[in-house]
């Protein structure tokens, strides 16, 4: 069940003076009860910021590493509860040479190696989400003994999206309702076709599909939706992540890339994020828009 972030008692961090003076700088301006739950990061730009100085990419992509360690420690610091990174697409799979992708893999297994005993001195508990089944084996079994490693620490979950697309994401989603439904009619020992035809097939599915259903089978269905989403490189645009859970998410896009993204800079986003009003559909709480021309009166209403 996803956790409510109403339901979270706010307080101010007691690893303050662990940040950078720039840092704290920062975080000093910031109201502690609105620090969002969740914070997600499309990490771009590790390509564009080797191009600059005339490197390779892959000397891009081990600054983008050095990235990651420092904003997660910042996030710890801090207090936040969740932080999603995007670190591998499906389409990075899928489209990207072989020799690049090769290359990521073995830059993952060295961070995770490299980086659990700073986790777990800043108590960041590691996770995944993703088609994660389809990464070498031996990926696999350095991501699950980092997560075993880091399981008992309560502060930062520090999530990394690997092998990862929302839209392959939902579709998982509604493949394991299929299969919930056909292990539901195995049970009773009917077909799947009899026991929704004893509900009433359209009531059945009504029953058996809606959003939060969608929601409870998808990959982050134990973690609380996105309230920011902060996109390095200046790009536009979502790129296929957590298409699903941040519908109502506040978006923030810096032109900085990710190798040179750090602590300071998620602050800033931050207390960006504070500066914005959350609407979620409807009307904020300052808003001063007259409906007296759109809503009708009590007379009219009564003459309906």
């Amino acid at each position: 069940m996803r956790e409510s972030s109403s339901s979270r008692v706010y307080q101010r961090s007691n690893r303050v003076h662990e940040l950078t003076h720039e840092e704290r700088a920062i975080y000093d301006t910031l109201d502690p009860c609105r620090i969002p739950q969740h914070v997600a990061i499309i990490m771009d730009g590790n390509g564009r910021w080797a191009g600059k100085r005339a490197l390779k990419r892959f000397l891009g992509h081990q600054q983008g590493a050095e990235s990651v360690q420092y904003v997660v420690e910042t996030a710890s610091r801090i207090d936040l509860q969740w932080l999603t990174l995007y670190a591998f697409s499906l389409e990075n799979n899928l489209r990207r040479p072989k020799s690049e992708v090769s290359f990521l893999m073995k830059l993952l297994k060295s961070y995770l190696v490299s980086n659990v005993k700073r986790m777990n001195d800043n108590n960041i508990r590691m996770a995944y989400i993703g088609r994660t089944h389809e990464l070498p084996s031996e990926v696999q079994d350095t991501m699950q003994w980092a997560s075993e490693q880091t399981a008992k620490n309560t502060g930062t979950t520090l999530t990394l999206a690997l092998n990862y697309g929302s839209r392959s994401e939902i579709v998982d989603s509604a493949r394991s309702i299929v299969h919930a439904m056909l292990a539901e009619a195995a049970k009773r020992g009917i077909s799947l076709e009899d026991m929704l035809a004893a509900e009433g097939v359209d009531d059945a599915i009504k029953a058996r599909i809606d959003e939060p259903q969608i929601g409870e089978h998808l990959y982050t269905a134990h973690m609380p939706d996105p309230d920011l989403v902060v996109r390095t490189s200046g790009e536009q645009r979502i790129s296929n992540f957590l298409l699903w859970q941040i519908a109502y998410a506040e978006i923030f896009v810096t032109e900085r890339l990710w190798p040179d993204f750090r602590g300071p800079h998620l602050l800033e986003a931050i207390a960006d994020y504070q500066q914005r009003e959350r609407r979620f559909g409807g009307l904020g709480e300052t808003s001063d828009e007259d409906l007296s021309d759109v809503l009708p009166t009590e007379t009219e209403l009564a003459r309906q």
